[in-house]
């Protein structure tokens, strides 16, 4: 277990599962503060614990049955042993038990099931020339930050509407330094930057005044917006420039659309959170409103896992804890809809994250009791319509993968790895590997493999190549214990795109290197649809209305979509590269900054001299080459087309 250098944290207290005395080591434990770790037979921590006598509390959970409830009684029955941290204070206790749970998500403590990070939008006021930026940061940088929001497009929808609105630069240019050094960027041409990198364009006096609007429009000032919009489409229409028109009435519906959602209105302009619970007999629902100079900016709302039989107290505290542990922003007031636990030693550790108190708060009278009461029942509406939702998703992935087990007789499977190979005739043979993590693509462990080894359309070899490869470089870096890799998670089993050929080679190759892992073979009928899955040498047919059937297919799909457009790729890249070896100025690296740039051949071919500086940063000479090469070609396609 790692200690914390900042904190007096004490040595953690351990014995082999084999040696360990509950007796001897209940004595043991310290008069104390500290968190206390409960691990089961699989040395797996189960439980995270805080406690201001570790002694006392620790003990509590090993006496008689005095009514702590089944989940409690059922955590106790799985302690194989258990360890603790002793600290200075309570306060420490709290954060060292927020970090492990953090760290360990264990099985029987109460959680957030989706830790999220909020979006905000950031205005770099101490540049010379301001940018409005999209940021996931709250950093003490001397920028202003507006939010927290709850959504990122809505974020970078109205980043966009404000530097059309106002002009604003978005690029990443120095200034003044740069100022005159550059041509104007794209959006200066179309009209949606001001220029302030040209020489003499903006001053900074003019260029302040548009960031002080738009800042004006972030804190809720949409009254001269609306207005100014109105008049730029009736100008337009009165002067029959129709398209213009159309483009300042879809700006302004866009603006009275963000308007029409700052409901909530507050004489006193303070930053808040508002949090409110709803529960029935299995989960509970956290709902907050993010209030923000006195505007609701956002709402979100969480479920909590394990909230079985604890009570609405421990519940809004481990939501608290764990929430603003993990958010960068910290409010003023925090108002709550009944009594939190540990709402006293919370509130301080939130003072001394945010450098000024916090205070924690329960309304009983007027308008803010108004808003939780409102933010409770927002809580109650999401716990009924999204319950069935949550199930119906959990039948697809976890379920469906239940239903596998059931008809492969095996237990525990969690990560599915699939595998394909493309090539046409044999050009640019490549394999793909897809992962699904509990019925659900995780597309950060996504792989792809160029065949070295094997010449024409043999996908049995290029199988095999592919599975060596992964499997040897996964045995290579546990060997190596290295951190961070990419293929040192094994799967629980792997599922084959065919039949017996494929499951053989799969079979082979894992021999071969010493592994254990099962296979399975999706075998299909004659539209190339799974029709029954081939595992022990055995065809297993599968009820095509199943959920399994389902996720089967899903991964099937997904792993053909993966392996066809990585070759699409690869061919797009190879046909490029050959053209572009014979444009004259165009060396090795003008001819990567090209293929940066423009993602197909047909799209370079119709960029202009002025684009192709600007987009693929070529000096005016190279461009004109390039154009001129192009044009060349279509000259000689054309000459060519009456030939006999």
């Amino acid at each position: 277990m790692r200690k914390n250098s900042g904190n007096a944290y004490t040595k953690i207290r351990t014995r082999r599962m084999t040696d360990f005395n509950f007796p001897e080591e209940l004595k043991k434990l310290p008069h104390r503060p500290g968190v206390y770790l409960m691990r089961d037979a699989e040395d797996t921590i189960i439980y995270v614990g805080k406690a201001v006598n570790l002694y006392n509390r620790v003990r509590s959970y090993f006496r008689e049955n005095i009514g702590r409830g089944p989940k409690i009684d059922r955590m106790v029955s799985l302690i194989a042993r258990f360890e603790y941290i002793v600290t200075d204070s309570e306060l420490e206790a709290l954060v060292l038990e927020n970090d492990l749970i953090k760290e360990h998500r264990p099985k029987y403590n109460t959680m957030l099931r989706d830790d999220k990070t909020y979006p905000y939008i950031r205005v770099s006021v101490n540049e010379a020339y301001p940018r409005v930026q999209f940021s996931r940061l709250l950093r003490k940088d001397k920028a202003r930050y507006f939010g927290p929001f709850s959504s990122a497009y809505s974020v970078r929808e109205t980043i966009d509407l404000i530097n059309k609105l106002y002009g604003l630069r978005d690029c990443n240019r120095v200034l003044p330094r740069d100022i005159g050094r550059e041509r104007p960027c794209l959006n200066y041409h179309i009209g949606q930057c001001c220029g302030p990198c040209i020489e003499g364009k903006v001053s900074r006096e003019e260029y302040r005044s548009r960031l002080e609007k738009a800042m004006a429009f972030l804190g809720g000032d949409y009254a001269p917006v609306i207005k100014e919009l109105e008049r730029r489409m009736q100008d337009a229409a009165a002067a029959m420039e129709y398209e213009e028109a159309a483009r300042w009435r879809d700006l302004l519906e866009h603006v009275k659309s963000i308007a029409q959602k700052q409901k909530i209105e507050d004489m006193n302009s303070e930053d808040r959170d508002i949090i409110a619970l709803a529960r029935d007999e299995e989960d509970a629902v956290i709902q907050v409103f993010f209030v923000r100079s006195g505007r609701m900016v956002g709402r979100e709302h969480y479920f909590m896992k394990n909230s079985e039989g604890a009570e609405d107290a421990v519940i809004l505290s481990q939501f608290v804890r764990q929430f603003y542990a993990g958010t960068p922003f910290i409010p003023r007031e925090i108002m709550l809809q009944t009594e939190c636990e540990d709402a006293e030693l919370i509130g301080q550790w939130l003072g001394e994250k945010r450098g000024a108190k916090v205070r924690l708060v329960i309304p009983r009278i007027g308008q803010k009791e108004k808003l939780v009461e409102l933010a409770a029942a927002n809580a109650r509406l999401v716990l009924s319509q999204d319950k069935e939702k949550i199930k119906k998703e959990e039948g697809r992935t976890i379920g469906a993968v239940r239903e596998l087990e059931q008809l492969l007789g095996i237990e525990g499977i969690r990560r599915m790895e699939s595998y394909d190979i493309s090539n046409i005739s044999g050009f640019e043979n490549v394999g793909s590997m897809v992962v699904y993590d509990r019925g659900k693509p995780k597309r950060s462990d996504y792989r792809k493999f160029r065949i070295r080894s094997v010449q024409g359309p043999d996908d049995y070899a290029s199988m095999r190549e592919v599975l060596s490869r992964r499997f040897t470089h996964g045995l290579k870096e546990r060997e190596e214990k290295k951190e961070n890799g990419h293929f040192d998670v094994f799967p629980d089993i792997i599922l084959m795109d065919g039949g017996r050929g494929q499951v053989g080679i799969a079979l082979e190759v894992l021999k071969e290197l010493e592994l254990d892992i099962p296979v399975c073979g999706m075998v299909k009928d004659d539209h190339h649809r799974t029709r029954g899955l081939y595992f022990n040498n055995v065809e297993l047919p599968i009820d095509t209305h199943s959920e399994a059937f389902k996720l089967l297919t899903r991964i099937q799909d997904e792993v053909h979509r993966f392996a066809i457009e990585y070759h699409r790729s690869l061919r797009s890249r190879e046909q490029t590269r050959s053209v572009l070896d014979d444009i004259p100025g165009v060396g090795p690296e003008r001819r990567k900054a090209l293929m940066r740039a423009y993602d197909s051949l047909e799209e370079l071919k119709g960029a202009s001299v002025e684009e192709l500086c600007e987009k693929a940063g070529l000096p005016r000479n190279a461009a004109e080459a390039v154009v001129a090469f192009f044009a060349g070609q279509k000259y000689n396609e054309e000459a060519g087309a009456g030939e006999p």
